[in-house]
């Protein structure tokens, strides 16, 4: 599957207008952003899901289209695959469904997240019509899950991560899994403002075990986490700046050992598509 260098993620795929989600799908093929990331978000209602997935992919030719991330509490992994595979040929080659645990925090039949997933695949791969390991791959962050991501899927595509999240990641993965990055980048160059901006859309995950437990592993502290997140948590998880900074941070990212980063624009509501920022970013990314 080829997601490119640099794709886009966006909420508003999921939550916003649909007729607008194709007209702005179709855009972000044209500037060649190579993969559009359909999110979901923590407490939100799921929608990140194949419905949502088969209305980009009818509205583009050639990008690839990845779900982040299906939960797998959500539906058996049997009616997933099924889902799959009533799609059109065509539009299978194109899409990378992406896997997810969630967080106890949310789903109340949560446990054991390591086996659960561990099952779940087994289930797309014993369905009717298997639901492929190159064509799916699970939103890991700690070192057990990354591995089975990369012993069973595509790969990982971590969230809301700093650098050495992104290095160790590559470690355990080794050189043949994809390390598919989320990356949310704000536009704004003044200190002040891109980090109110950062620690408003950082909030909802403040509370989730399983980020907090990712940020504690790359050295930060619970004084760190606090109080929404001091400047060095917030400076180390998010890209603010001019198009060049953030053309700059991204390519610390890839250097660190992502081979794919899907862009992230922070905005104030869920169903936003920040045209206008993947314009400017296309312009020093994809030119």
């Amino acid at each position: 599957m080829e997601l490119g260098t640099f794709g886009i993620w966006s909420l508003a795929f999921t939550h916003g207008d649909p007729g607008e989600a194709a007209d702005a799908a179709a855009e972000a093929e044209e500037l060649g952003y190579g993969t559009l990331w359909l999110g979901g978000d923590p407490g939100g209602n799921p929608r990140g899901d194949l419905l949502s997935a088969a209305r980009v992919l009818d509205a583009t030719r050639r990008v690839t289209v990845a779900t982040a991330c299906v939960s797998i509490w959500d539906q058996p992994a049997d009616r997933l695959a099924g889902a799959y595979a009533a799609l059109p040929a065509g539009e299978r080659e194109r899409l990378v469904v992406g896997l997810g645990v969630s967080h106890g925090e949310i789903v109340d039949t949560y446990r054991r997240p390591y086996t659960a997933m561990t099952s779940y695949l087994d289930g797309l791969d014993s369905a009717a019509t298997a639901l492929p390991a190159s064509a799916r791959l699970v939103g890991a962050h700690g070192p057990r899950m990354t591995q089975l991501a990369a012993r069973r899927t595509l790969g990982v595509h971590p969230y809301l991560v700093d650098s050495q999240h992104v290095t160790r990641t590559r470690e355990l993965l080794g050189q043949g899994p994809l390390l598919a990055l989320e990356q949310t980048v704000i536009l704004h160059a003044d200190p002040a403002t891109a980090r109110a901006r950062a620690r408003d859309t950082l909030a909802p995950y403040m509370p989730l075990a399983n980020y907090r437990s990712a940020w504690l592993r790359s050295g930060f502290t619970e004084e760190d986490l606090a109080r929404g997140g001091s400047d060095r948590l917030i400076d180390a998880l998010f890209l603010w700046g001019q198009p060049e900074d953030i053309a700059a941070g991204l390519a610390e990212r890839r250097k660190a050992g992502a081979d794919h980063i899907a862009v992230q624009i922070a905005t104030d509501a869920r169903g936003t598509f920040a045209r206008a920022s993947w314009r400017q970013l296309a312009a020093v990314l994809l030119a």
